[in-house]
């Protein structure tokens, strides 16, 4: 989890620094904005599914599952509220981009998952 959160701060960092070099501040900025909304609601889930529980079976992860992402989703609209009513100028090309790009970053970090387990039980499999 570390390493998405980690990656999605680079990659909203250097998408910011070219978009600041490219279109300007505004879209610089905006672009950070968009990838902090992602990356600070995630580490929030983040967070509950690490915490230690007074219970530790199945039902507490699933519970502490299901408030994290109900924060995560309710921190995100609240986070994109609050840029768009407090921060003028803004790209929303640029905000979205950010949070896209930071978005991405999580998928990518699942499909190598998946791509490093199925080598591992490949490679026990196989001697």
């Amino acid at each position: 989890m570390l390493k998405v959160l980690v990656g999605q701060i680079g990659v909203g960092a250097v998408l910011a620094a070219v978009l600041w070099g490219l279109l300007g501040p505004v879209a610089g900025y905006s672009a950070l904005l968009g990838s902090l909304t992602c990356v600070i609601p995630n580490g929030f889930l983040a967070l509950r599914l690490v915490a230690p529980r007074r219970d530790p079976g199945a039902r507490a992860l699933i519970r502490a599952a299901y408030i994290g992402e109900l924060g995560k989703l309710g921190l995100t609209v609240l986070m994109f509220s609050i840029v768009f009513v407090l921060v003028r100028p803004l790209s929303a090309g640029a905000l979205f981009a950010g949070f896209i790009a930071a978005q991405l970053v999580t998928l990518a970090g699942l499909l190598l998952r998946d791509k490093l387990e199925t080598e591992e039980t490949t490679s026990n499999n196989h001697g």
